[in-house]
């Protein structure tokens, strides 16, 4: 998704990066059961049924201004010093879905390999704080593995983030192709699955303006990269919903190692970065203020991470050939992505009928505002 909003506990104004027409039929036929709709989001493609979900138009701005509810619509970043980031207990952040099929075992089981050899290749090692621990010396700490010098934890976020870039673009080229192949449009799936592409290779050159890696840890990385890009590719034409549950544990995954790094900064045990300002691409990118430090661009990360493993999860929920995408058009805010690990089919409905409503009404009110020009 884009790069997540984590300013506030409710859902506020954005621009709506959404349709090239009106609000149409798709959003009330958003889940083929029978409870919602039978009719496929892509079966009437040329007829319209999805129309609204292939990309941004600079009149939808317009919409949102002109809509007076609060609502929290995808689009630019905020600033990353958020009275909601602050106020949230750590713990709050670090959720995890429970396997319930064979499909989310097998997730599940690759997700706990691939961490496995990650943490060796990355040489991560850190140990849960114990109020032992938290009376050693900060020495002592890093040499029982209770805490990370600033090198080791840049190794484990670059080495995290060049693999995390690749579940998104993967989907989202395969569903792409499939669109092409079927001629029929595909219900917005792939422009959120580019967007979470985009944004873990930010995260990546984000880090990158901190450290240069070692021509060996290069390799490493296109080794990993080369293996990872050829199973998920072929474990995406397999099995889609495992591929998207798969990227939901690791989402996990990456949301407990940022909860870390961001503890260990706020109490002191990474003394190299204590004072150190946030970089320039990453004030840039996620609109921070000048005088951000370095740790609220750990926080903008993990509610990034958190946002993909909510969505991920949401859509491995979802019929992966005839359901919409619920989130090309708004996200929930940034307290249910931070706290829940997705939404069920039923709820993905209920929150795309939502979504038109809101958009009918602020369609609605910015014809009304038209006609009363002079």
């Amino acid at each position: 998704m884009l790069r997540s909003s984590i300013f506030s506990a409710t859902a506020t104004t954005r621009p709506i990066l959404c349709s090239r027409a009106p609000a149409a039929p798709f959003l009330l036929r958003s889940l083929t059961t029978s409870r919602y709709a039978s009719v496929s989001p892509t079966a009437k493609a040329d007829a319209g049924v999805t129309k609204g979900l292939e990309g941004p138009h600079p009149n939808d701005e317009r919409l949102s201004k002109a809509h007076t509810t609060p609502v929290h619509f995808k689009g630019k970043p905020v600033d990353a010093t958020s009275t909601f980031t602050s106020a949230m207990p750590i713990g709050d952040w670090v959720v995890h879905r429970d396997a319930k099929t064979i499909s989310d075992k097998a997730a599940q089981f690759f997700v706990k390999c691939l961490r496995t050899g990650f943490d060796l290749v990355s040489g991560y090692k850190h140990k849960p704080m114990t109020p032992e621990a938290s009376r050693l010396s900060l020495e002592e700490m890093r040499k029982q593995g209770y805490a990370m010098t600033a090198e080791q934890w840049l190794m484990r976020c670059i080495f995290l983030e060049t693999v995390a870039g690749v579940p998104g673009m993967v989907a989202g080229t395969l569903r792409h192709l499939r669109s092409l192949r079927m001629m029929r449009r595909d219900g917005g799936w792939i422009h959120t699955l580019l967007e979470e592409s985009e944004n873990e290779r930010m995260h990546l050159m984000t880090f990158m303006t901190l450290k240069k890696p070692s021509i060996i840890f290069r390799a490493c990385v296109l080794g990993a990269q080369g293996i990872f890009y050829n199973a998920f590719f072929l474990g995406y034409l397999v099995s889609p919903k495992t591929a998207h549950r798969f990227v939901g544990h690791l989402e996990e995954e990456a949301v407990k190692t940022y909860t870390l790094a961001i503890e260990d900064l706020e109490q002191g045990r990474i003394p190299e970065w204590s004072d150190t300002p946030a970089p320039e691409i990453a004030i840039d990118y996620w609109r921070m203020t000048q005088d951000a430090k370095l740790v609220d661009v750990f926080r903008n990360i993990r509610a990034d991470e958190a946002t993909h493993r909510f969505v991920n999860h949401s859509l491995a929920n979802l019929n992966q050939r005839e359901d919409v995408n619920p989130f090309a058009l708004r996200e929930p805010n940034m307290t249910l992505k931070g706290t829940s690990v997705g939404l069920e089919r039923p709820e993905a409905a209920e929150f795309v009928k939502s979504t038109q409503h809101i958009l009918s009404e602020g369609r609605t009110s910015d014809a009304a505002l038209e006609k009363a020009q002079p």
